[in-house]
């Protein structure tokens, strides 16, 4: 099994408040047992491979429940993660 690194945006659209999806998406990943880090325009993901498809595909599958929404993804299976991170920010 392969490790992957993942950079992911959320763009939920048409919606009152763009903060519920976004914040539902990460908690999604996070139940997958990656590792994540939160940005201001992305979020970092790291895990095995399995666990990060899956995650993805749950967060779109719940993000779209809730309204119109854009998902874009980086993957990498060269990326480690960054030193000194625990992806709890």
């Amino acid at each position: 099994m392969s490790m992957l690194t993942a950079q992911v945006s959320l763009y939920p659209l048409r919606q009152a408040s763009i903060g519920p999806p976004i914040r539902a998406a990460v908690r999604v990943l996070r139940a997958y047992g990656l590792e994540t880090r939160a940005g201001e325009m992305s979020t970092l993901v790291w895990g095995e491979e399995q666990a990060v498809w899956a995650a993805l595909q749950e967060a779109f599958r719940q993000a779209v429940a809730a309204g119109d929404a854009v998902m874009v993804v980086a993957l990498s299976n060269a990326c480690p993660k960054p030193a000194g991170e625990h992806g709890d920010l």
